[in-house]
């Protein structure tokens, strides 16, 4: 075999298991979190149980939450000198979402693409303002989390103790299922990590465009209306906050956890989002059911209220990225 050969060989098995490990780690999660999972009460909760108007309300924070980082971007990319039209932002962010379904964090490359085309918006630059970004949103998470440990400290305690993690856990380290599932995820993230920087650095050398994704990166600091970008920051969060809490009034079970029990659940549900399956998949049902648990509700109520809300939440953003795709080629008609 020569060396062309072995080369495309490799990248072929890489592309695939950049494609498969994710949709097989959401697949093993979700398949453990809902062993013996009796699923003919979640149509049973469709058939009349479950508050639609509530559900509705909840989408409409979830639609709002993309259109604040839209027009965030925007903030980010004026100081570059780039200029695109807000609803092309909002729409490459519908996008960039809806893509993350198909493979998590092609996303990110996806919508600076679509600025690149409808706007002539420099792929590198923008990349730097997505990275900056990410690193914002994960000081964001962080924050938050800081917050709710202090609010919620004993709950987040026997969290730890029922997924094996507190500081007894090496006496139960192999016994415990639910610690695995916690440690596939750390190396999930690791794996992901490991293939993103790979790739970055591989692209950067061929492209030479190391030095705009930098710059990119720097734009943060010389935002035009800082106050205005802190505005939409806090606005994406409250949103993806409210998205989550109003979703509780949709069942009985859950209507009067408190906005605590509903603070500790996002927290732990957005840390786990960052595992690499689609739209965290897996991951996100098994933190969700864990720490609903903790308030009392019983697994089968916590497990298709885990169900119904990252369903319904993924097809909103199935919506929003087919809207996206159809609205762009008709918003720049002259283009």
């Amino acid at each position: 075999m020569s060396i062309l050969e072995r080369t495309g060989l490799k990248k072929t098995i890489n592309k695939i298991l950049q494609t498969v490990f994710p949709l097989l780690l959401g697949a093993a999660i979700l398949v453990w979190t809902y062993h013996g999972f009796d699923f003919r009460g979640v149509r049973k909760v469709l058939d009349g149980e479950m508050n639609y108007w509530w559900m509705a309300f909840s989408l409409v924070f979830g639609v709002m939450g993309h259109v604040f980082r839209g027009w965030r971007w925007n903030l980010a990319l004026a100081p570059l000198g780039e200029y695109p039209k807000r609803a092309n932002s909002v729409y490459a962010v519908f996008i960039s979402y809806a893509a993350n379904l198909v493979l998590p964090r092609v996303g990110e490359v996806s919508r600076c693409g679509v600025l690149s085309k409808y706007d002539g918006v420099s792929f590198s630059k923008s990349l730097g303002t997505v990275v900056t970004e990410r690193l914002i949103d994960t000081l964001c998470v962080l924050a938050i989390t800081a917050v709710t440990l202090l609010l919620q400290s004993k709950v987040f305690a026997d969290f730890f103790d029922k997924t094996g993690t507190n500081v007894h856990f090496f006496a139960r380290l192999f016994t415990s299922t639910n610690f695995y599932i916690t440690l596939s995820c750390i190396v999930a993230l690791g794996v992901l990590a490991f293939f993103l920087f790979r790739n970055l650095s591989v692209f950067a050398k061929v492209r030479g465009i190391l030095g705009d994704i930098w710059t990119g990166c720097l734009s943060l600091r010389r935002v035009h209306r800082p106050v205005l970008f802190a505005l939409y920051t806090v606005g994406i969060w409250a949103c993806y906050f409210f998205q989550f809490y109003v979703s509780m009034f949709c069942f009985g079970f859950s209507a009067g956890l408190g906005w605590l029990a509903g603070l500790v659940m996002f927290v732990v549900g957005s840390i786990a989002v960052a595992v690499p399956t689609p739209n965290g998949a897996g991951p996100w049902h098994f933190a969700v059911i864990t720490m609903m648990m903790m308030y009392g509700v019983s697994k089968e109520e916590a497990g298709i209220f885990a169900l119904l809300v990252h369903g319904i939440q993924t097809f909103l953003l199935i919506l929003l990225g087919i809207y996206g795709l159809v609205a762009l080629p008709l918003t720049n008609k002259k283009q």
